[in-house]
């Protein structure tokens, strides 16, 4: 699951327009942005294995973000900050919440069983990473149906639907390239790290602008 995160943070949107855009999409990555940071620093590791079906990640050492207390903490954490920093008003601040434990949950249906309840406990996922195809179908369903509310939704507040499209569209273009770019086998090192890190402050960044002058009269 990468891009089909998103979808979330697209829901989320409609949901809750007051919750900036680009808070929103580190939200539903927020997980994987602790991840890779932690890949960096050498406090979780993972793998890549070609002669895997589907996805070719291992992901063997992961406990302080995949995990599901992990994640339930990451999602607290987040309503928390962006109340005191943002001041984001506490509906807004647990939409938030739940687009950053959406990750897990749609985690648990794609990841074979390496996301554990707890640190050192007992490891789920359904596998849907087995099977390419109907993964894929599953995050292109879930962008395309969650970015059709998102747009629907500027609509009715008289904002440009062209940002919301451009952002999808732009999403779309990161999973093509990650289809056809797999990372290399082996141990994923810190510099991989760094770039997947990057990659995700891009598309926050990216994000940010679609609520930039996107209104037709109104903000």
């Amino acid at each position: 699951m990468f891009v089909g995160h998103y979808a979330a943070a697209f829901a989320a949107k409609a949901v809750e327009p007051k919750a900036p855009m680009w808070t929103l999409a580190a939200a539903c990555q927020l997980i994987d942005i602790g991840w890779s940071s932690f890949i960096v620093a050498g406090v979780e590791h993972a793998r890549v294995d070609p002669t895997l079906q589907g996805s070719t990640l291992v992901l063997y050492d992961m406990p302080w973000t995949h995990s599901l207390a992990a994640a339930l903490a990451w999602s607290i954490g987040a309503a928390l900050l962006v109340k005191l920093v943002l001041r984001l008003p506490w509906w807004a601040s647990t939409i938030v919440a739940l687009t950053v434990f959406s990750h897990w949950l749609l985690d648990f249906l794609v990841h074979r069983p390496d996301l554990e309840l707890y640190p050192n406990g007992p490891k789920v996922g359904l596998a849907l990473w087995n099977y390419a195809v109907p993964e894929q179908a599953l995050e292109m369903g879930l962008l395309a149906i969650c970015g059709a509310v998102w747009v629907a939704s500027r609509k009715t507040l008289a904002r440009t639907a062209w940002p919301a499209i451009a952002l999808i569209a732009f999403m779309v273009a990161l999973q093509i390239v990650a289809m056809f770019a797999p990372p290399p086998a082996g141990e994923i090192q810190a510099q991989n790290g760094i770039v997947i890190l990057v990659i995700y402050l891009v598309v926050v960044l990216v994000a940010a602008l679609t609520d930039l002058r996107g209104s037709r009269g109104k903000t």
